[in-house]
């Protein structure tokens, strides 16, 4: 006997993790698999059928939390980038090749506003924003060039 909807097995609760507020959540999960290589952990969808209360993706072995956006639930403290008119907060990315990491981004949809360059800090970097207002920064190490 249950007291509340089928929920698939949740894996275990990593110590941090993002978790992006998304209008289209269930197409934001595609679009991460293709773009980030992302792989699908959890989907819980909504009573709507059309919406997720929750998802959980991994990406470069990092846990990365999802949900729709419900501004017809009061309360509800984080919006999408789309009602909020953008974002306050940028996920990056440590990838082997960031020129790489841009092209496969960019290829499945997401938009480059900042093409790759090599940044004085000592990485080639790159930044774009993903199809659902998301913005994203990719890099890796720069060679020694001191030696």
């Amino acid at each position: 006997m249950s007291n509340g909807p089928s929920v698939p097995p949740l894996p275990p609760a990593p110590p941090l993790a993002p978790h992006l507020v998304i209008d289209g959540a269930a197409a934001a999960l595609d679009f991460y698999k293709k773009a980030l290589g992302a792989t699908e952990l959890v989907r819980v969808p909504a009573d709507d059928r059309k919406r997720l209360l929750h998802a959980h993706m991994e990406v470069n072995g990092a846990a990365v939390f999802l949900c729709d956006d419900f501004p017809d639930y009061p309360g509800e403290g984080a919006i999408a980038p789309k009602r909020l008119g953008g974002t306050s907060a940028m996920i990056h990315l440590r990838v082997e090749n960031c020129d790489a990491a841009v092209k496969r981004a960019a290829d499945a949809g997401a938009k480059v506003i900042a093409e790759p360059w090599d940044a004085f800090w000592g990485d080639r970097y790159a930044q774009v924003m993903d199809p659902f207002g998301h913005v994203w920064s990719f890099a890796h190490p720069l060679p020694d060039k001191a030696g």
